[in-house]
């Protein structure tokens, strides 16, 4: 069923939604997670520039919905292995390219805190790539390399045969470290706690979650355990709640109950949003596309979130995870060119 058009004149949307828009304007939507490439896949034709009924996300409605970056994931079915899911990760990545490159005038690609900035200054909306199964890496560090080559951001972890129920495997705890020195954020989504916590401890970059919300609130698959959040704010990693119906509810004050659960446990500086639209989830009643984020900043302003944590909800909190990558490879780099030195 299609939302409701807005009024046309500002002036008549009620207050809590007219201090949204105002809101957005100057700290846009981070979106952590759009299904957007393997939608395109699915489909013949599409128009992004002009909008498309096909999709969630064409440019009008991210537009309309303050929307200033997006990662784009590359996942592929899990019923896609070995070079299969590499193959059909590296069409993707090929087709994100060719997307935006095709739409210059409303996107530009991003891998950095300052190069999602730079977008924004431009009027573009940020393309992040990422995350991509971890599955398309197999145990190759070299293949994990030249993703990253490619502008890949974000690696999902879970999956994988050396990140189980059991925690990180040796060559595991590896892959995160080379993720760490890559640049590359690691994304817990799905993992085992076992397997979170221990990627808490031993990465030196923020973690991200990217489609979690807090189970205490509704069990399901996916979403974290209390003493997860605790750790998440301990570890200062990232928790992107979802827009998804089956995790955080079927209206907008659910999800935004779950933003406040996430808040008081983990932290202001430790939520951000999902919206995990051009996916199979069935969205929020209020939140069928990408257009609807003032309307649950509107309900955030209503309970009362001070403009600074939301200010962190929906830009800051991905940036600093960005830069918390990007400062953690340069060192990493520097230490290692300094141990070569020094042995020279």
């Amino acid at each position: 069923m299609s939302e409701p058009e807005p009024p046309s004149d500002p002036a008549l949307l009620p207050d809590p939604l007219r201090r949204a828009r105002a809101l957005l304007a100057a700290h846009p939507v981070a979106d952590g997670y759009s299904g957007l490439p393997w939608a395109l896949r699915e489909l013949p034709w599409c128009d992004l520039e002009l909008g498309d009924s096909g999709v969630d996300s064409d440019l009008p409605r991210l537009r309309a919905g303050g929307v200033g970056a997006q990662f784009w994931s590359v996942h592929v079915p899990e019923s896609l292995s070995g070079d299969r899911a590499l193959g059909a990760t590296l069409e993707q990545l090929d087709l994100i390219k060719h997307v935006v490159d095709d739409h210059p005038e409303g996107l530009r690609l991003a891998r950095t805190a300052s190069e999602a900035v730079d977008a924004r200054h431009c009027g573009r909306i940020a393309t992040l790539i990422g995350p991509a199964r971890g599955a398309a890496i197999g145990d190759s560090p070299a293949t994990l390399r030249a993703l990253h080559d490619l502008g890949l951001c974000s690696l999902t972890l879970s999956g994988t045969s050396w990140a189980g129920p059991e925690g990180l495997s040796p060559f595991g705890e590896e892959v995160v470290r080379e993720l760490n020195r890559l640049g590359v954020l690691p994304d817990l989504s799905g993992a085992s706690e076992a397997t979170a916590q221990r990627v808490l401890t031993l990465s030196r970059a923020p973690a991200l979650f990217v489609s979690s919300g807090a189970r205490a609130l509704r069990d399901a698959p996916g979403n974290l355990s209390d003493a997860l959040l605790t750790a998440i704010g301990e570890a200062k990693a990232l928790c992107l709640v979802p827009l998804a119906a089956e995790q955080t509810g079927s209206s907008i004050r659910e999800v935004a109950d779950h933003l406040d659960h996430v808040r008081r446990l983990a932290g202001p500086e430790c939520v951000g949003l999902s919206g995990m639209y051009d996916t199979p989830a069935t969205h929020p009643e209020g939140l069928a596309d990408s257009s609807r984020y003032p309307h649950l900043v509107a309900e955030l302003i209503e309970r009362d979130w001070p403009e600074e944590d939301l200010a962190r909800l929906t830009w800051g909190n991905v940036q600093r995870a960005l830069r918390g990558a990007d400062f953690t490879a340069r060192a990493t780099r520097e230490r290692r060119q300094q141990r070569q030195a020094a042995a020279g």
